[in-house]
């Protein structure tokens, strides 16, 4: 039995040597790891082992640490320490009975007949935003898509009850707070510096203006007497077994989670999944044709996504090839083993979900883009498919993100054409994998 000393090693001397491509990407160095030796390694970040982090592009390893063995495995401090400081403690920041009271008591809030509420919300927002993309020229689609989501989020939880300035300023300090947690995050190293120069407090102020914001919006809604039946009725309206209410801290920890969570994630998959159909003009017409036949055949929204069948497999495919939760980061709390691996108590471990979502051994032709391959819906309970991430922690938003981008995209190619495109795909790995010089050509149809 291979203990934990046992996995192969990347020593510290070669992670800093290749520091500064880490820090640019990441991916192409933990690749060159993986090949070399095997689907799991650790990399060592300093002296000791509690300055190491074993990295696994095992699916099966993914299943038994999200799933099958969960409670042994918590958030790991990138999460419940770094990124908790910027955006509170939260469902995707939170640990144990904390987490399990805040997702028992929001669950609710995303069920499938709630989401139905907000549809024509959302698609407001979504038509709204699409009319931005310019035609018969080379144009950057993030920034659109990023709007889109944005707005979608907003207005779910808040109607329209936020003022541009607001919406701005909650729109640009997540964003700037992640680029400011890449930084630590990728040079430990500098994390001396960025204490003693004021960086980190920076920002962190950055999200007490955010947050003050929030409380404002918030305490207008208490005073109200009009239902919008928006998320934040929903959260505000949500109680736990006792009878109580969220308090005001915990409530805005939850809403902020979802500004990052909730808008990322999507604008990252529709920027990907438009570079992927502009790859693939075959592709992109068998889209149009189904967008036009579920909109002949639909009396509402709900019933056009459930009959956008083939928006749903583009989608699907987008998300295997461009998953935006790139790594899931876990900290085991005891000794595991699992085939014959020993993993210590207090390990770090990051599963490359990238690189499971193009594992040979799971996938057929892993690099091309076939949504085909998710027709018969079995490879949606793949072992190597992790979107959304799996088990009890699996994204609370998937039912809202996948309803927002079948929208999306299909409002999109029901009003343009994307042009063929043959260069490679950039990518900008941040917290979330990211596109990078999105430049398409959009032509009206």
């Amino acid at each position: 039995m291979k203990n934990s000393n046992q996995i192969p090693e990347v020593s510290a001397f070669k992670f800093l040597r290749h520091a500064a491509q880490i820090i640019e990407n990441p991916l192409p160095f933990h690749q060159e790891n993986f090949q070399k030796l095997g689907d799991i390694f650790r990399l060592r970040l300093g002296l000791g082992i509690s300055k190491s982090v074993i990295f696994s592009r095992n699916p099966k390893i993914a299943q038994h640490i999200l799933q099958k063995n969960q409670k042994n495995y918590h958030k790991s401090p990138i999460q419940t320490e770094d990124l908790a400081k910027y955006v509170g403690h939260g469902l995707l920041t939170a640990n144990g009975e904390h987490w399990q009271k805040q997702r028992k008591l929001i669950q609710p809030a995303f069920h499938k007949k709630q989401l139905e509420k907000l549809m024509d919300t959302v698609n407001s927002a979504i038509q709204a935003e699409v009319k931005r993309i310019e035609t018969n020229k080379e144009f950057d689609i993030f920034p659109v898509f990023n709007d889109l989501a944005f707005q979608t989020v907003v207005k779910s939880l808040f109607s329209s009850a936020v003022g541009e300035k607001e919406i701005n300023r909650l729109q640009y300090i997540p964003e700037a707070d992640q680029k400011m947690l890449v930084k630590e995050l990728r040079q430990p190293f500098k994390n001396w510096w960025f204490r003693l120069s004021g960086k980190i407090q920076k920002h962190i102020n950055l999200t007490q203006e955010a947050r003050q914001i929030l409380k404002e919006i918030v305490e207008e809604r208490k005073k109200s007497s009009i239902r919008q039946d928006d998320l934040l009725d929903m959260l505000l309206d949500a109680r736990y077994d006792d009878g109580t209410e969220m308090d005001e801290e915990q409530l805005i920890d939850e809403i902020l989670i979802l500004f990052t969570a909730g808008h990322e994630t999507t604008s990252n998959s529709l920027t990907f999944t438009c570079e992927l159909l502009a790859r693939h003009p075959e592709i992109q017409e068998k889209l149009y044709a189904d967008v036009i036949q579920a909109k002949e055949n639909s009396s509402n929204l709900m019933e056009f996504i459930q009959r956008s069948t083939y928006a749903n497999l583009v989608i699907d495919e987008s998300m295997r090839l461009y998953p935006p939760a790139y790594f899931i980061d876990r900290i085991s709390l005891a000794e595991d083993e699992f085939e014959g691996v020993g993993i210590g108590g207090n390990e770090s471990l990051l599963l490359s979900i990238y690189e499971i979502h193009r594992h040979n051994d799971y996938w057929q032709q892993p690099e091309k883009f076939i949504p085909e391959r998710f027709a018969d819906g079995k490879q949606r309970k793949n072992i190597a498919y992790y979107p959304f991430g799996a088990g009890p922690r699996k994204c609370i938003g998937n039912n809202f993100a996948m309803y927002e981008m079948i929208l999306a995209i299909s409002e999109v190619i029901a009003k343009f054409k994307i042009e063929e495109k043959k260069a490679p795909i950039q990518i900008t790995p941040l917290i979330t994998l990211k596109p990078k010089n999105a430049f398409l050509n959009f032509t009206p149809r």
